[in-house]
């Protein structure tokens, strides 16, 4: 599952190259995908995309009027623009928003379970909506002290990963996290001295801060964010130039497609995708 550097990184990515599009159309080919019926989603039609954003692991698209859709990948969900328009025979479609360029920002999901979800709501719904009402604290860029987040008497290894607790972390950064601060997860929350809680809060946002990147960056460049390059660090590959320092890791020897499923990539498989649009080249390493 898309966790929050992934996510916050697709954000910016997908945000940049939306922003200021019109919406010409859109589709929810996902049966039970969409999860709101008021407003209608032909509301967004001529609509201005004003941003992209993300609060935890969910995605919110800012569009003029003051409407926002609210979007879940849930585990296995992938939110990508693509240049062209997606077959209505294509079975992985949740949810389509096709611009007028031709282009397309895409909700696919694949295997059998279908729970990614959209939903479209007026402003004034958002801070209100289940969902997001129920979210903990943000785990980075500045989580709340810990020693008072985390008193319960369960295991840090669940606490981290309650999106009610703190909002972000799932099992592929927990414990990533719990390694840096050498804490064990077996080790309950109200057990933490002073010191521990901090070296954990630290952790958490070291490990979480999107500038580790299992993959070779040959090439990152557009306006907003500068060039980045790799560097000829000894362990891992660490790129510079931009705000974002680097793209994300923990994933060696896989793909970009792979480590970041909501970025512009092909479906499956390749590994010479050029992504136009955000000046992207990559290699595996």
């Amino acid at each position: 599952m898309p966790e929050l550097p992934e996510v916050e990184i697709t954000a910016r990515r997908l945000g940049g190259a939306t922003a200021g599009a019109t919406v010409e159309s859109t589709l929810a080919p996902g049966l039970n995908a969409l999860k709101t019926y008021d407003p209608p989603l032909s509301i967004l039609e001529g609509r201005r995309i004003e941003g992209l954003h993300r609060r935890g692991k969910l995605f919110l698209l800012d569009l003029e009027d003051e409407l926002t859709l609210l979007i879940h990948l849930m585990s296995a969900g992938r939110l990508q623009l693509f240049d062209r328009r997606a077959s209505l025979r294509d079975r992985t479609s949740r949810f389509l928003l096709r611009l007028p360029d031709g282009s397309e920002l895409r909700l696919r999901e694949f295997g059998t379970k279908q729970r990614a979800w959209v939903k479209l709501l007026r402003a004034a719904d958002v801070e209100t909506d289940d969902t997001l009402s129920a979210l903990g604290p943000e785990a980075w860029p500045d989580p709340p002290p810990f020693v008072s987040l985390l008193d319960a008497p369960r295991p840090l290894h669940a606490l981290l990963r309650d999106q009610h607790v703190i909002a972000g972390i799932g099992r592929s950064w927990v414990d990533e996290i719990l390694h840096d601060a050498k804490l064990s997860p077996f080790k309950r929350g109200a057990d933490l001295d002073a010191d521990e809680a901090e070296r954990l809060r630290t952790a958490t946002i070291e490990q979480l801060t999107p500038r580790r990147a299992g993959i070779v960056v040959t090439e990152y460049t557009d306006e907003a964010h500068g060039t980045m390059t790799e560097s000829t660090d000894g362990g891992g590959h660490f790129v510079e130039g931009g705000p974002m320092e680097a793209l994300v890791g923990k994933h060696p020897g896989r793909s970009l497609q792979q480590v970041l499923p909501g970025l512009l990539a092909p479906p499956l498989g390749g590994h010479g995708f050029e992504g136009h649009r955000q000046g992207l080249r990559y290699s595996q390493v």
